[in-house]
């Protein structure tokens, strides 16, 4: 196992220093399910409060552009694109998140974070209908580019 990148010799908290890593081109994509009861998913297009997953979609892509505000040693990143997709399942929304950037570092967490402020969006959305909501399974399902290559969720 390698060791963590984000301490220093003695242990304390260090953001890396990539100025000496080669730019290359890098994605993520991450997964987040919203469990919704079936009777939350029968009004989702009647909400008062908007369209919530139209409005999920727009706040995963906010969110991903402002990662390094929520994550303290997260690198900020120009983006070159990020995009959130929102579909309505049996048991709820499953949201699948993408990030893509040219340059030192991976967009890993920019994907993550967009996938889950966007299941939290649904769920501020929808809470009055029912507080019994859950976000679930939020990870990483791949990520190219970089260093460490290319990584493929239950992919050997």
């Amino acid at each position: 196992m390698k060791k963590l990148s984000h301490f220093d010799s003695t242990g304390t908290p260090r953001m890396v220093d990539v100025s000496a890593k080669q730019e290359t081109r890098r994605t993520a994509r991450a997964h987040a399910f919203v469990r919704l009861s079936p009777a939350v998913l029968r009004k989702l297009p009647d909400n008062p409060k908007g369209n919530p997953l139209d409005i999920a979609r727009i706040a995963g892509i906010s969110a991903a552009k402002r990662t390094s505000d929520l994550i303290p040693l997260c690198h900020p990143l120009m983006l070159t694109h990020a995009d959130v997709e929102v579909t309505i399942e049996k048991k709820g929304v499953r949201i699948i998140a993408t990030a893509a950037t040219t340059g030192p570092t991976g967009v890993e967490m920019e994907a993550l974070t967009a996938a889950g402020v966007a299941a939290l969006t649904v769920y501020d959305m929808t809470k009055a209908l029912d507080k019994a909501i859950e976000i679930q399974d939020l990870y990483l399902l791949e990520k190219t580019g970089g260093k460490s290559g290319d990584f493929k969720k239950g992919a050997k």
